[in-house]
Order: C-alpha cells, then structure tokens, then sequence
C-alpha cells in the first residue's frame, strides 16, 4: 500500500480579509452619515443648541475648562488641557464660518494658539489673546 499524501488544504484567498475590513468601513461610515442626516433632519438646530451660537458656546465651555498650568501635564490632566484647548479653537472657527458676529472669538483663541505654537509657552502674549477669548465668552 502507498503512504497517503496529504491534501493541502484549499488557498483562502488574501482579498477576503480586505474585503471584510473595506465592508466594515463602509458600513461604519454609511452608519455615522444616516446618524448625521437623521439628526439634522430631526428638528431646529438654534433651539438644540447647534448652529453658529452653538458652537460659539461650546468653544466657550472648552475654553472655560482649560487651564494652561496643566497643558504639559503627563497623562489625563495633560490632554484634556490639550484637548479642550484644541476644541476651542476648531468650535470658534466653526462659529465663526457660520455668522461673522464669532469671528473676533475665533481669532482670539487662534492667535493665542498660533502665538503658543511659537514660543511652546504660555506667556503674557499668549494669555492676552486668551484673555480676550474669554470676555467675549462673557458677553454671549
């Protein structure tokens, strides 16, 4: 009797992990944009806070948690200074792309930001322009 050979087992074709992980991305993404069509098609964005004035006062909230002594912080403290910081300029540039009334909020925390990118520290230029953001906080 002959030894039997094995049979190599059929090749798995390598395109269908890509496939599976390109289908699962455009799911994902179909699913956030029906998410993001069905919320804006669910009601009134001024009155459920979204619009210019929304994100003018989200930036707000972002700006009003950010503390700079803790912007290079190691660990949680640190990136949320960092995050939040980083909130407050894309909202208010977000507002401000909606109604011109935001813009002075928008160059405000850009300036500071732009000014800290530069000299990685929170001086007195840097927290003028802060300054400014927040007292235009204040009067919204």
């Amino acid at each position: 009797m002959q030894p039997q050979q094995p049979h190599p087992a059929p090749a798995q074709p390598r395109n269908r992990t890509r496939t599976v992980a390109l289908s699962l991305m455009a799911g994902l993404v179909l699913g956030v944009a029906g998410a993001g069509v069905g919320w804006t098609l669910s009601g009134d964005t001024a009155s459920a806070g979204g619009g210019p004035a929304g994100d003018a006062q989200a930036a707000c909230r972002a700006l009003d948690g950010f503390d700079p002594a803790k912007y290079t912080e190691k660990g949680p403290a640190g990136e949320i200074a960092l995050n939040r910081y980083a909130a407050a300029d894309a909202l208010s540039a977000s507002a401000a792309a909606g109604d011109a009334r935001y813009a002075p909020l928008a160059q405000a925390v850009r300036g500071s930001r732009q000014r800290h990118a530069v000299t990685f520290e929170f001086n007195a230029e840097v927290k003028k322009e802060l300054d400014r953001a927040r007292a235009f906080c204040e009067d919204l």
